[in-house]
């Protein structure tokens, strides 16, 4: 299912970089890369990655046409801060060895090019999210506390068309997005955008928990029961009020987990 994007191109010229942005080797680009790893390998511990086939991005630090991305031919589990590639994009691969997959490149270039308050952008075919997105009618239903956190932030992209091979469909996809933070990619999977790594990681995280208990409430056969608007609205504003620290201490969390029983993500 996943797809090389072709031969690496040679990495551009230090000059492509105006001086005053970070060095790719400083310690704020090299901390991004240990926070994204830390959610590939912890999205692995819960079963989020299908294979090779699913991609987490992020900007680099300091640049607005760079981002972060894992290499073609890795699972989640395997991947550390230096695997990690830095591409822009044209799909030149600046730093880093190896090529992104390719529609991890054409999903998530056009995504933070057309879209650039998606700082970080996680794409997964996590398995309730996914059958959800698979099913009649809104994919999220607003009927427990933590799909309250998405309610007002959820879009769907009606029109699956086969794999993001181009410039072309990642644009649709990016055009699809909207304002929503949330992305149910009829028959396919979910896109989760973010200010920074920390808020893409916690919504992803408590999105799937959502669609898990959503799947076993519906697995009873009997009828959920939504919130009503007014109180999922005023619960939303309540989450999204102490988001950006509650997401930055679950990373935290996760990483120290990490720290003590797999710390070769670091590396």
């Amino acid at each position: 299912m996943a797809h090389s994007l072709g031969s690496t191109p040679a990495p551009l010229a230090d000059e492509t970089r105006s001086l005053n942005r970070p060095a790719l080797d400083s310690a704020e680009v090299w901390n991004a890369k240990v926070d994204l790893a830390a959610c590939f390998r912890f999205a692995a511990r819960l079963g989020m990655e299908e294979g090779i086939c699913n991609h987490f991005s992020c900007v680099v630090p300091g640049y607005d046409d760079l981002f972060i991305v894992n290499p073609y031919g890795f699972a989640f589990s395997e991947l550390t801060a230096s695997h990690l590639l830095i591409c822009d994009f044209e799909g030149n691969v600046i730093s880093g060895e190896g090529t992104p997959e390719a529609t991890a490149f054409f999903i998530h270039a056009r995504m933070h090019l057309k879209v650039p308050r998606a700082r970080a952008a996680f794409h997964t075919h996590m398995p309730y999210a996914t059958a959800l997105s698979m099913t009649e009618g809104d994919p999220l239903v607003f009927a427990g506390q933590t799909a309250l956190k998405f309610y007002g932030r959820t879009k769907v992209d009606e029109h699956y068309n086969g794999l993001a091979l181009d410039n072309a469909e990642g644009d649709r996809i990016a055009s699809a997005t909207g304002d929503a933070d949330i992305i149910f990619m009829r028959n396919h999977g979910v896109m989760v955008l973010g200010r920074t790594i920390a808020e893409a990681w916690d919504d992803l995280y408590y999105l799937e928990r959502a669609c898990e208990v959503q799947c076993l409430a519906l697995s009873t056969g009997r009828k959920l029961l939504p919130v009503v608007p007014e109180i999922a609205e005023a619960a939303a504003r309540q989450m999204r009020a102490g988001d950006a620290e509650s997401g930055r201490l679950h990373l935290e969390s996760i990483k120290r987990t990490l720290d003590r029983e797999e710390p070769a993500y670091r590396t």
